[in-house]
């Protein structure tokens, strides 16, 4: 078995928008992709120790896609997401805030088919994409605020 990978990423907003954002299936489905060219088609989010999560993903020319599914271990509000995948696999999202910002931390163990710098570079362009909506949404209400 391969060590875990953890990728991060730090988002210019206040945790409670971070954690919306993360957590709600509409936002979800905004920036849940590694790039322009993927898509979230579905999701589902029972976001609770014990509850099921279920995100469709797939290449928008349809030449790829997958389940992203399983269960939620532990959470602890603002702070923490811990799941296993429907494979087994296993994942920590670490929710860090800062004075001004959220540091987002997901370590996960890897699948055993596909290269681990591919692995690496999808979940951290998804988290990158995530800072990216975020921050838009984040600047979006400063302006509508003012």
């Amino acid at each position: 078995m391969n060590d875990p990978i953890t990728v991060q990423t730090t988002i210019n907003a206040t945790i409670e928008n971070v954690w919306r954002s993360w957590t709600t299936p509409d936002d979800i489905m905004q920036w849940n992709n590694p790039s322009d060219d993927w898509q979230t088609l579905k999701v589902e989010n029972d976001v609770k120790d014990g509850g099921n999560f279920l995100f469709r993903m797939q290449a928008k020319d349809g030449s790829d896609g997958f389940d992203f599914c399983g269960k939620y271990d532990k959470v602890i509000f603002d702070k923490l997401i811990e799941y296993t995948l429907a494979d087994g696999r296993k994942t920590i999202n670490k929710f860090f805030e800062n004075e001004n910002s959220v540091t987002i931390t997901e370590t996960f163990e890897p699948e055993a088919k596909t290269p681990l710098d591919i692995q690496r570079n999808f979940c951290q362009g998804v988290l990158n994409n995530f800072k990216k909506y975020v921050e838009n949404k984040e600047s979006v209400h400063q302006v509508t605020v003012i």
